[in-house]
């Protein structure tokens, strides 16, 4: 099923609301387990939230921002016509999202036809194509800060039912995202320990081949290996390895010194 028709089959029955709450959430949480990379499940999510508001005479293009402390933007969308409006909207450094994600409120731009702010954004999403635009904030709890932006080629694109449910839908995200941040933390944590545990056995690899070689102590080793690391401006490690590998036959050298 392509994303028209997926959009058209979601939209159906709008006035008794698009999707149950509960539902939303749990496929929201399968979607956390099953996507290994933060912006795999952002990708899923903006696909998720277009085809849920969507129908067949007013299809919705979503993208999602997620702003994570020192740490670069992720961004997500559910196809390259909202990236494309999003990409636009961070060149100008203005627009309807960036007013909820800076708010923290809910934008809502009936007809950028009649909008008076964001003169170079609000021309240029309407060269696209852009004729209406939802922002909904999303609540990541002080980990990060994000924003949900919806586009609509039709004016008066969004109506209140539409505005609720975005919001409704943008809550139970906000919760599948602050703990898909939490495994992608998690997740370099791990990766952080796994290189330093393989860089320390490395190092203690070296430490006794200089002590079998020198008939130095483990304190003497050490220091022969710093001394070595510092006259050749490389890392510890490195020279580590260079001894190991020495002693395997992959290197020249016999001795750190």
């Amino acid at each position: 099923m392509d994303h028209n028709q997926l959009g058209a089959t979601r939209g159906e029955g709008r006035t008794t609301g698009h999707v149950a709450a509960a539902e939303d959430e749990n496929r929201l949480l399968g979607l956390v387990l099953d996507s290994p990379e933060i912006t795999s499940f952002l990708t899923e999510l903006a696909i998720m939230t277009a085809s849920c508001l969507s129908t067949q005479d007013n299809i919705i293009d979503c993208g999602v921002t997620v702003l994570r402390e020192k740490k670069p933007a992720v961004a997500a969308s559910s196809n390259t016509r909202a990236a494309s409006l999003d990409e636009l909207q961070n060149g100008f450094g203005e627009g309807p999202c960036l007013t909820a994600l800076h708010g923290n409120t809910t934008v809502l731009i009936p007809d950028l036809l009649v909008e008076e702010r964001w003169h170079r954004y609000t021309e240029a999403a309407l060269d696209n194509g852009v004729r209406s635009v939802l922002a909904v904030p999303l609540n990541l709890a002080g980990e990060a800060h994000g924003v949900t932006n919806l586009y609509s080629r039709q004016p008066d694109g969004f109506s209140d039912l539409d505005v609720l449910t975005a919001e409704n839908f943008v809550a139970n995200a906000s919760r599948s995202i602050q703990l898909a941040l939490s495994m992608a933390h998690l997740k370099g944590v791990h990766e952080d320990l796994l290189a330093a545990m393989q860089s320390r056995t490395i190092i203690d690899m070296a430490v006794g081949v200089v002590m079998a070689q020198n008939g130095s102590s483990q304190d003497e080793a050490i220091s022969i290996l710093t001394r070595a690391s510092n006259s050749r401006n490389v890392k510890l490690r490195e020279v580590a390895s260079t001894v190991v590998d020495s002693v395997g036959g992959k290197g020249t050298e016999s001795k750190a010194s």
